[in-house]
């Protein structure tokens, strides 16, 4: 027998269908809705956040936090050279130099107070092994306030910064006056690229800067005021002494091409008989002798032998280690180089 549709099956056919029309309708509404807003999004332009101040001092770090200090840092006096050795040893100076050995051996050591004890020396007038003693204990101490990853307590001349996401090196070593190089060494950063956002790094508040005894053919390196360590060099020979005054770093590059200016020959790097080891710190003179000068430069050499002698053409000549170390300390534009008798 053929069944017929009963008026209640098509009543309830046609609600389902009218369910099922503004189900629909409204899903459409929903995905027009989104795109809308997701189109308007990409079509504003990409915003920035504010730049951050380099150092963070709210952040909690694992590594001691150094005392607050003043934004304002004075430039060093490079002018006020160290007198000569005296005959007799300096009362004053054995005092303060067992002063500071004391703060070497307390529990915890104060290598920050030590060190700026002994610094506070080097301007008076003591016996040459007094001098020679204080300067060991100063480059000693070094490998510890500086030369490492620890920021020790109330040091001034070093911090610690929480990288930010989008922070380089460059810009990070650029703000603090010192290059990225040394920031790499002292933080076991392989390449500038590996920099992570989050880690906790030492920095340090440069500039460096240094003085040339032509008497003695050394070269004492400065963190702003502080001593660091010193260094044998080659200076001009007679005829072409390194001329005395004040310089600055003009520019720094890596084994670049040189041409004698005597025998007017081209050297490029990999030649064997390149004269110039691994490492160029042009200089410009500013003062002085020195004034206006240029031609001038710190560099590395071939030949070892000839450093502490006066065999260069005027230029600054060091060990080739010594020199990538100078390289990665000294800033170009802000690094001044003091060379006097």
């Amino acid at each position: 027998m053929a069944r017929y549709p009963s008026p209640r099956n098509g009543q309830q056919g046609g609600q389902t269908r009218i369910w099922i029309y503004v189900t629909s309708s409204l899903f459409l509404v929903a995905i027009l809705y989104c795109g809308y807003h997701i189109l308007g999004r990409r079509s504003q332009p990409n915003r920035r956040p504010n730049p951050r101040p380099l150092i963070d001092a709210n952040v909690e770090q694992k590594l001691p936090l150094p005392a607050p200090k003043s934004q304002a840092r004075p430039e060093p006096d490079l002018s006020q050279v160290a007198p000569k050795p005296t005959a007799e040893s300096n009362p004053q100076v054995a005092k303060v130099i067992d002063e500071a050995l004391a703060l070497i051996k307390a529990e915890p050591s104060r290598v920050v107070d030590a060190r700026d004890r002994l610094n506070e020396l080097l301007p008076l007038p003591m016996s040459a092994q007094q001098l020679a003693f204080v300067k060991t204990q100063l480059s000693q101490l070094s490998a510890r306030w500086l030369f490492g990853p620890l920021v020790l307590p109330n040091d001034k001349l070093c911090d610690i910064y929480k990288v930010k996401p989008g922070d380089q090196l460059r810009l990070i070593g650029r703000q603090c006056k010192v290059p990225h190089e040394i920031l790499m060494e002292i933080n076991n950063i392989k390449s500038p690229e590996a920099l992570q956002a989050g880690r906790t790094m030492k920095v340090i508040n440069g500039p460096f800067h240094a003085r040339v005894y032509r008497s003695t053919f050394t070269l004492d390196l400065f963190l702003r005021n502080t001593y660091v360590r010193s260094f044998f060099v080659g200076l001009g020979k007679p005829g072409r002494e390194t001329p005395t005054g004040l310089w600055i770093v003009k520019d720094k590059l890596i084994s670049p091409t040189w041409t004698d200016p005597d025998t007017f020959k081209t050297y490029k790097a990999g030649d064997p008989d390149y004269p110039l080891g691994s490492r160029w710190i042009s200089l410009k003179g500013i003062e002085g002798q020195a004034k206006d000068r240029t031609g001038f430069a710190i560099h590395g050499t071939k030949d070892p032998q000839q450093i502490g002698t006066p065999e260069s053409r005027g230029c600054i000549r060091m060990h080739n280690g010594d020199a990538i170390l100078i390289y990665n300390l000294l800033v170009p534009h802000l690094s001044k180089v003091e060379v006097v008798d």
